[in-house]
């Protein structure tokens, strides 16, 4: 699958999910206002019944004309022309609201027009202890020419979502369905990933092992002549060849074992006191010998005053090594390499600075991931596999620490690895 197929799906896939997610929100606010405006309109019906069973039980012929009044979003005012027993009022309510399945906790209170003030309040719930943090009905001017009760639902908004349990599910649903399709995007997103990684690192790996390869063999052909017999220098020549080619063989094969163990945790850190500084002096000469005719120039900064941790020395040893041919080889024609060193109450700092072309901001969180490597396309003039960097993090976290990529002030790269002490050591 292209990278342009997986964008075109990806785009797809949004539009898909945000005209859904649109279209669900539409619906379920048309739904609640529907609901809502049904719910109210059954409530007014109660208490115009509510009036009516008063007037009928007064013998009242009275018209009253709207004498329900929505005053807020959930507070009623209602008209009537006597005074209210409080108790026979609630057993209106009750009865009215109960013959129209309406079962939501209300408050109601009556207003006294020859006294100007309301002299009764209560709230009815269906709760045997009614919460204290109950929302209050809103204060309002009463009109003093006559008499009045209101209704206030603290809880009706609530109420009124609660019924609408096929909108809550559809909408749970098709959240569950948006997360699914998600998860496949992403899926989809690193399975290409992954191939591209897996299919980067078989190239390198071809072409790391190809060079050692047809050297060998080339010196194998010309060993197997007999007129080298009679030149021991070239025989001894050809001899060395084969033998360093091997050992770059078996060097680049345990770099892949070595992965292949720290993955499985199957490597075993023999940790002893060993001394920092003194395995950065014995790791520069070698990376040196290596690079020697690249003119390659290593400065050391060692500030650490106290340079002891507890630690696999190998290992260690292979974290400055890796660093050290990372910062070599992806440097500019001279290479030119800071090495400094600083220590905290914790343990000791490494940073390895270089002045090659530096990572894009784009692969700098990708780097320390197992095979990768900054794609160059079908250009494979710095050698390896991905794995240095690792292993770096890998050997780094094993023991404690960590591994970064810090800015610098040129174009270059600069890595920094802390690693606890380890133990107390004793100053």
């Amino acid at each position: 699958m292209t990278r342009l197929t997986i964008r075109i799906i990806i785009i797809l896939a949004s539009v898909i999910f945000i005209g859904l997610v649109s279209t669900q929100i539409v619906w379920v606010r048309k739904a609640y206002q529907i609901a809502d405006q049904q719910t109210k309109h059954e409530i007014e019906l109660a208490l115009i019944d509510v009036v009516q069973s008063i007037q009928k039980h007064s013998g009242d012929s009275t018209f009253l004309v709207d004498p329900v009044k929505l005053v807020s979003e959930n507070f009623y005012r209602v008209q009537i022309n006597e005074e209210l027993q409080p108790y026979y009022l609630e057993s209106m309510l009750k009865t009215e609201f109960l013959n129209r399945e309406i079962n939501y906790d209300f408050q109601y209170s009556i207003y006294n027009c020859f006294n100007d003030s309301v002299v009764f309040t209560k709230v009815v719930t269906n709760e045997e202890d009614p919460a204290d943090d109950m929302q209050s009905a809103p204060d309002m001017s009463w009109n003093d020419d006559g008499h009045y009760f209101s209704v206030f639902f603290p809880t009706l908004q609530i109420e009124v979502l609660s019924e609408m349990k096929f909108w809550m599910v559809s909408s749970f649903i098709l959240i569950v369905v948006l997360g699914f399709f998600t998860y496949i995007i992403n899926a989809i997103l690193k399975q290409k990933r992954l191939s591209e990684i897996k299919t980067d690192f078989i190239n390198n790996m071809t072409h790391e092992l190809k060079t050692p390869i047809s050297t060998i063999a080339l010196s194998s052909d010309v060993l197997l002549n007999p007129n080298v017999i009679d030149n021991p220098e070239r025989l001894r020549a050809y001899a060395q060849i084969i033998k360093t080619e091997n050992q770059r063989l078996q060097t680049q094969v345990e770099r892949v074992l070595q992965v292949a163990r720290l993955e499985k945790e199957e490597i075993e850190l023999r940790k002893k006191d060993c001394d920092v500084h003194e395995l950065i002096e014995l790791a520069i000469p070698t990376i040196q010998l290596n690079f020697e005719n690249e003119n390659i120039e290593i400065k050391t900064v060692l500030n650490a005053k106290n340079q002891r941790i507890f630690a696999d020395e190998m290992h260690v040893t292979n974290i400055l090594y890796n660093l050290l041919d990372n910062a070599a080889k992806y440097a500019k024609a001279e290479p030119k390499i800071i090495v400094s060193t600083k220590s905290d109450e914790k343990g000791v700092y490494i940073t390895i600075e270089d002045n090659g072309p530096g990572i894009p901001k784009e692969y700098q969180k990708m780097i320390f991931e197992k095979f990768f490597r900054i794609p160059t396309g079908n250009i494979h003039n710095v050698k390896g596999f991905g794995l240095g960097l690792h292993y770096v993090k890998s050997i780094s976290q094993a023991h404690g620490g960590n591994v970064k990529l810090k800015n610098t002030s040129n174009s270059g790269s600069a890595f920094e690895v802390f690693l606890p002490f380890g133990i107390e050591i004793v100053k």
